[in-house]
């Protein structure tokens, strides 16, 4: 099928709006909207991957454990995922380099919740919303939601 527009004025697409603008462009019966079925797509694997956290709540925190049955941080968030079918790398340093990057204003359930020092980044958790996170904090600890006890967080998105 092809479909062609013609635009009368050229401020027509900035008069109707960016979504209307969008809706115009159709194939088939599908609306063409940039990156919308990955941002479903990514938000239904991180929604998932929150839970799988919390089904953990309580288990052991253990250095280098990455489950199923005892976790350290980046350990947790790595099982998760991996669950979710997203493969991250090992450590939380490393996570960070492989997530996008995102503002607090634009964080959602499910991100990646980074502490960093002037060292770099030391810990890792999902976020849970409200503030709060999903993570394995420390040895002679179990897995639990926690308030955000640090402003030195930054976020990431899982691709």
């Amino acid at each position: 099928m092809r479909m062609t527009v013609r635009m009368h004025t050229p401020n027509l697409l900035a008069r109707a709006g960016t979504v209307t603008a969008l809706t115009l462009v159709t194939l088939g019966g599908t609306t063409i909207a940039p990156g919308a079925a990955g941002d479903a797509e990514g938000a239904s694997v991180s929604a998932y991957a929150l839970r799988i956290a919390a089904s953990k709540r309580g288990a052991p925190y253990q250095y280098g454990a990455q489950g199923p049955h005892a976790f350290d941080c980046s350990g947790l968030t790595l099982y998760s995922f991996r669950r979710a079918g997203r493969a991250l790398p090992r450590t939380a340093a490393a996570q960070y380099g492989r997530t996008l990057h995102i503002p607090a204003s634009l964080r959602k359930r499910g991100d990646l919740v980074f502490f960093r020092s002037a060292g770099g980044i030391y810990h890792v958790g999902i976020y849970a919303g409200r503030g709060r996170m999903w993570h394995a904090p420390k040895a002679g600890s179990v897995v639990r939601l926690e308030r955000i006890w640090s402003r030195t967080v930054s976020y990431g998105r899982v691709g």
